[in-house]
């Protein structure tokens, strides 16, 4: 249910005044996601100036991603608004993290040797931007997946790319149609900058094609879509939906299409695509923090030309390139054998960790969805008291509350850190995290 915020609680006499007040009362919790803001008329009336001071402030809000226009229902806060806020919980000590999303440290391919051979030399302003056996080495990886590649930018990290490619086309206010559930980053992105997610409905193969074409009739003008370890769920696109969901976007071809193959090679998954070389507007973001670690700070972005160029003009006007040393060690590390293999070896690690959570859960009548990626899936009806439960007998999880638009309550367990000898434990404790707890009468 929406609160309504009483007009006493914001103050000033500016249009900056009134927006810091209420920005202020944002960031403190006072107004939590989804209070309704005053109607400009009677905040404009209570701070006895213009309602046209009070309308400049909501629209300062809305475009730093803080509010939204809902309608008649009137200004609305953001369910994650771009401020800064308290760290997530740590997990308590004793209890096995499986909330936190990271690969597991021991699966990582080894940073110092590679580091010891790529050597230091300097790059200087008015050097190459990119490294070109990096791109090289990621076209030949994009065309053996069917990508086109002839354009290839580098960017810091997948939510980086994401961000570059939405600002190359999209304004504030435009709607970008998002998974359901969706990772919290890009949800938090959207809202930032100013944009508004429409959701789209998932099964275990991906974004249901009558959905997205609900989204694409409702004016969506991008569409973000992971095609593996789709993050909370692990869905995975198959040829069959993948071409589905083609057909869709050639009879919409000014709808942006970015795919987030975050996961890439430890995806547990093949990777498919749903570009096409004719579609107009494309990009598919692949990130290396997953297979070789995420203080590797780089993606490899592929896309059509004009997106490429106005990715890397706005990057130019910013921090101008990636550091090159980040670029050459990504680069030994593709090239490296050994590491490959290691890479190999997390993704059939992670493959069998997944598949052991969710046979064991299938054993006690829990249905759960993985089919790729670190993150199972598991639907609750109450996702809090699961939670407090499962805390209680050891196990840290994440709740979807944070991932979900619209879709139903569940549970997100990243399996990197749980080894198969543990899922039947933790399958058990599900189990009987379930079961009604019997009440106690005091007499």
């Amino acid at each position: 249910m929406n609160v309504t915020a009483h007009s006493y609680q914001i103050g000033g006499k500016s249009s900056n005044q009134i927006s810091a007040s209420i920005e202020e009362h944002i960031r403190s919790g006072r107004f939590a996601a989804g209070t309704v803001l005053p109607a400009i008329r009677a905040l404009a009336d209570r701070l006895e100036v213009s309602p046209t001071t009070v309308a400049a402030a909501y629209r300062s809000l809305r475009v730093r991603g803080l509010v939204r226009a809902g309608g008649r229902r009137g200004t609305i806060v953001n369910r994650r608004p771009p401020l800064a806020t308290p760290s997530l919980p740590v997990a308590p000590e004793g209890a096995i993290n499986l909330a936190d999303g990271n690969p597991d440290p021991e699966l990582l391919p080894a940073l110092a040797p590679i580091l010891a051979r790529i050597g230091g030399r300097h790059q200087l302003y008015g050097s190459e931007t990119n490294s070109a056996r990096l791109t090289e080495l990621a076209r030949r990886s994009f065309t053996r997946d069917r990508v086109p590649a002839n354009e290839i930018a580098v960017v810091s990290g997948a939510i980086d790319g994401l961000e570059r490619v939405l600002q190359a086309y999209l304004s504030p206010g435009d709607v970008v149609a998002v998974e359901d559930p969706s990772y919290t980053g890009v949800l938090d992105l959207i809202a930032a900058l100013g944009m508004i997610a429409e959701a789209v409905a998932l099964d275990e193969f991906g974004i249901r094609p009558n959905s997205l074409a609900a989204a694409i009739r409702a004016d969506a003008k991008a569409l973000i879509l992971t095609p593996r370890a789709q993050n909370p769920t692990g869905v995975a696109l198959d040829k069959k939906r993948a071409a589905e969901l083609r057909a869709i976007l050639a009879q919409a071809p000014e709808t942006l299409l970015i795919e987030d193959d975050f996961g890439g090679p430890v995806s547990g998954a093949a990777a498919i695509t749903v570009v096409d070389s004719r579609l107009p507007r494309w990009a598919v973001i692949r990130s290396v923090s997953k297979a070789l670690g995420p203080d590797l700070r780089l993606a490899v972005v592929a896309g059509d030309a004009l997106t490429i160029a106005r990715v890397e003009g706005r990057q130019r006007l910013g921090p101008r390139w990636v550091s090159h040393i980040l670029q050459d060690a990504v680069a030994a590390m593709w090239s490296d054998a050994k590491t490959m293999r290691q890479v190999q070896r997390a993704a059939d690690t992670y493959t069998l960790r997944r598949h052991a959570l969710i046979e064991e859960l299938a054993k006690v009548g829990i249905a759960a969805q993985g089919r790729s990626g670190l993150n199972v899936w598991i639907p609750v009806a109450d996702e809090n008291a699961i939670i407090q439960s499962l805390l209680e007998a050891g196990w840290a999880v994440r709740p979807g509350a944070a991932y979900r638009v619209r879709s139903a309550p569940g549970i997100r367990v990243t399996i990197s850190a749980l080894k198969p000898a543990d899922a039947r434990g933790f399958a058990s404790d599900f189990a009987r995290a379930l079961r009604p707890r019997a009440s106690t009468n005091v007499a």
